[in-house]
């Protein structure tokens, strides 16, 4: 009896080993592909605080954890499945896609740069004087949502675009734990950025010496820190879709962009003595082919709504 109560000690000791070792696995390959959808989670947390401008600092929050809690939703209960059964049925359909949402990063970045060139104030909504409170919060919550999901698509097709040689279990694993862990860091983040200027106004207020001064220093940074996020975010998708788009000419037999890239990188670090200039080099190479084909595809864009007569934004 005792020995065959330390055999079961022993294999449950052995299958407790298995599945740390296999948490071990997700967490790392988790970790891997969220790095690598890291541009367009950056964009995320840039864009989402401008949904929350202009209602009272009661609602900030509440309206935050809407927007996460859809996020997670389009994250796990649509874009999970529907990337799962891609790669279950058709493996061969993920470098198109992820390709096709390069460039729409792309075309976003080129047109916030087209927009900064021509002095114009970005995707600016008309709201009537007199709303409803409550419905306006809907709309803007709505709308948040709506965005995030072209974002979290991106970022769970970059993630599964990482882990396509691996089991469909071990995808549908590591895809949810992306999914969880950047839902919860970027309106983690939100949440602190939007709060921060009124932690700031009550260190001010009510502090005193080195806690007033950092509340003001807190007032007065967050606008610029606000649009420094924003500068990052632009710069981030157009880096990312475009090396998006050079790795997936590549995978298609058009190596020619990335050779290049990769000879000019590498010729700068070693000129310059650093990896870390080759990757600026490299990652810049890419923005820049980045930004021509967004450059492109909004001219396309605004030539198309012009015959329509509709404005470009």
């Amino acid at each position: 009896m005792p020995s065959g109560l330390v055999a079961l000690l022993d294999d449950i000791a052995g299958i407790a080993k298995l599945a740390a070792a296999s948490l071990d696995d997700v967490a790392a390959a988790a970790g891997k592909a969220g790095t690598k959808a890291a541009g367009v989670v950056i964009d995320d947390t840039a864009v989402t605080p401008r949904y929350v401008t202009g209602f009272m600092p009661d609602r900030e929050l509440p309206i935050i954890w809407k927007i996460a809690q859809g996020s997670l939703r389009n994250k796990l209960l649509f874009l999970l499945p529907a990337a799962i059964a891609l790669s279950a049925f058709a493996p061969w359909a993920v470098t198109p896609l992820l390709m096709l949402g390069g460039l729409y990063l792309c075309f976003e970045g080129a047109e916030k740069v087209i927009e900064v060139i021509g002095g114009g104030h970005g995707h600016a909504e008309d709201v009537p004087v007199e709303i409803d409170p409550r419905a306006l919060e809907d709309q803007k919550v709505g709308g948040a949502i709506r965005t995030d999901f072209i974002l979290s698509a991106e970022i769970m097709a970059i993630a599964l675009s990482d882990i396509a040689d691996r089991p469909l279990t071990m995808q549908a694993l590591v895809l949810a734990a992306v999914g969880v862990a950047i839902t919860v860091g970027v309106y983690g983040v939100v949440a602190l950025i939007v709060k921060a200027d009124d932690v700031g106004l009550h260190m001010a207020k009510e502090g005193r010496g080195v806690i007033r001064a950092i509340g003001r220093g807190l007032v007065q940074g967050m606008p610029v820190l606000l649009k420094a996020l924003g500068i990052i975010g632009t710069a981030a998708m157009i880096w990312v879709g475009g090396g998006i788009l050079v790795h997936g000419l590549e995978v298609f037999g058009v190596g020619g962009i990335a050779h290049a890239i990769h000879d000019v990188s590498a010729a700068s670090g070693e000129a310059f003595g650093g990896g870390v200039v080759a990757w600026v080099v490299g990652a810049a190479a890419a923005g820049v082919f980045g930004l021509i084909a967004g450059g492109f595809v909004a001219l396309i864009v605004h030539r198309i709504q012009k015959i329509r007569g509709k404005p470009a934004h």
